[in-house]
């Protein structure tokens, strides 16, 4: 077994196949970065690897680190928990948070497989998005505080699971795999990542990476991937939808266009990041949401 220090974290391997970082309640990135990294080495030599990340701050977009799995011939798998903002299937209480998913493999080409995904309907950010351009939002996003259905962006008390009671099911499993297994807060008594921002926040994450060489040859998992791909790009599109995507091409579409063309953003965002003041008023209020 191995334990060392690293920068301000904690590395320790429990086992062939399995460790757990420390994460100090520093930044998540950078920790999530780093335990991807040791996950990778792990399933080199191993052919799969388990790291449970705990005690961080939230890690941003959980595609980055599976795809640094791809990336290295590997199939990446991640989850993590967020603040309780979603009610369980049927109830009015926020319990669970967002508690996305994310999952990214290579192919026998520059494509790569990547679907980062919550467990709502609808991401927490969309919510925020809806609010700052002054739009309405599907009535299948969200419930107001009597637990009903609404499409005022303004007036959300909490998300829904998507897929009902799958994904209830879902963001469960991510809280116990992600939290409960490495000891950190569960579901309600998650920390808001909006409210009190002089204490740590104790998110648990975890990195599984598969290395498709131990279980199959390595050229032809590619080479079948891109078929599929393929495939998929072949099927003929529904009226209305012009094209197959796969996992991900779009948001490298996307990518692609906003590193030429540029990010729109609203006013208020623009003006709050040229700003020399640091707004912690912003988070200050009564809700989970600090509203």
């Amino acid at each position: 077994m191995v334990s060392r220090q690293i920068q301000n974290y904690q590395f320790e391997q429990t086992g062939p196949s399995s460790a757990v970082f420390e994460g100090d309640n520093g930044p998540g990135h950078q920790a999530a970065k780093q335990a991807m990294e040791h996950a990778i080495e792990m399933a080199k030599e191993n052919g799969v690897a388990v790291v449970g990340v705990k005690h961080i701050s939230h890690s941003g977009a959980l595609g980055y680190f599976v795809e640094m799995a791809a990336k290295q011939d590997m199939v990446g798998i991640s989850m993590c928990q967020s603040d309780p903002m979603v009610v369980p299937f049927g109830g009015t209480e926020p319990y669970f948070g967002t508690n996305p998913i994310a999952f990214s493999s290579p192919s026998n080409d520059e494509r790569i497989i990547t679907f980062d995904m919550a467990t709502t309907v609808q991401a927490w950010g969309k919510v925020l998005d809806a609010r700052a351009k002054h739009q309405s939002i599907p009535d299948t996003w969200a419930v107001n505080a009597k637990g009903e259905p609404t499409t005022d962006s303004r007036d959300v008390h909490a998300l829904l699971p998507v897929a009902g009671p799958k994904g209830y099911g879902l963001m469960m499993m991510v809280d116990i795999l992600s939290g409960s297994l490495l000891g950190v807060p569960h579901g309600v008594h998650v920390s808001s990542m909006y409210k009190d921002l002089t204490k740590g926040r104790d998110l648990g994450q975890l990195h599984i990476v598969i290395n498709p060489a131990f279980f199959t040859d390595l050229n032809e998992f590619k080479k079948n991937i891109s078929t599929m791909l393929d495939e998929l790009k072949a099927q003929p599109a529904a009226e209305g939808y012009g094209e197959i995507f796969y996992p991900g091409e779009r948001g490298r579409l996307r990518s692609d266009k906003y590193d030429k063309d540029g990010i729109e953003i609203v006013d208020d965002i623009y003006d709050y990041l040229v700003s020399e003041d640091v707004h912690y008023d912003r988070y200050h209020g009564k809700n989970r949401f600090a509203e």
